[in-house]
């Protein structure tokens, strides 16, 4: 197919609406023109860095580095930091250590203990995880472990102080009631 090359053109598989599997769809359907300065289409470096980003989120806990996630995305790692620093606001590893935190916080949750979080969410050293889950959380991990514990204590003991007053109100529950010092 022999087209001006700023003119649209679609994929050859997609001409005569013949659809050969759905990576030819999505290709047709968000085709973007490009020029003989832009080879590929946006939306198609676009799905190159999410399926790089969706490779963190499977495999956060695994020994992955740069290479590994830029490998996934088919791009080279400087390339890489840029396209997924301009999509995401933040750079692949700052990524991975953001999603490591937030499953070692769900895992603290269930009052396992700080090295084995730490290493089941793919850190190798209790001493870089502690110093990197402080500066997201402002607490370490064994005291934001504390704090989760006495919550759900707190609770326990008392769940009717941790309903919003808003629900309160609109199930009626603080009228005319004891609401407050039910124990």
């Amino acid at each position: 197919m022999v087209q001006d090359p700023g003119s649209r053109t679609e994929p050859d598989c997609c001409q005569a609406g013949v659809y050969h599997s759905f990576d030819c769809y999505w290709t047709l359907l968000f085709y973007l023109p490009c020029t003989m300065t832009e080879p590929y289409p946006k939306i198609y470096l676009y799905k190159r860095i999410v399926q790089a980003k969706l490779f963190i989120d499977n495999h956060f806990s695994e020994r992955i580095d740069l290479n590994n996630i830029a490998d996934e995305a088919y791009f080279s790692k400087f390339h890489f930091i840029r396209l997924f620093k301009k999509i995401y606001g933040k750079a692949p590893h700052q990524y991975l250590t953001s999603v490591r935190i937030e499953k070692a916080k769900e895992l603290l949750h269930h009052a396992s203990s700080v090295t084995d979080v730490c290493f089941t969410v793919g850190f190798e050293s209790v001493s870089s995880f502690t110093g990197l889950f402080k500066r997201y959380t402002q607490l370490t991990p064994s005291r934001y472990q504390q704090q989760v514990q006495q919550r759900q204590e707190q609770i326990k003991k008392a769940p009717l102080k941790f309903i919003p007053n808003c629900f309160a109100e609109q199930k009626g529950w603080t009228q005319n009631s004891n609401f407050e010092e039910v124990p």
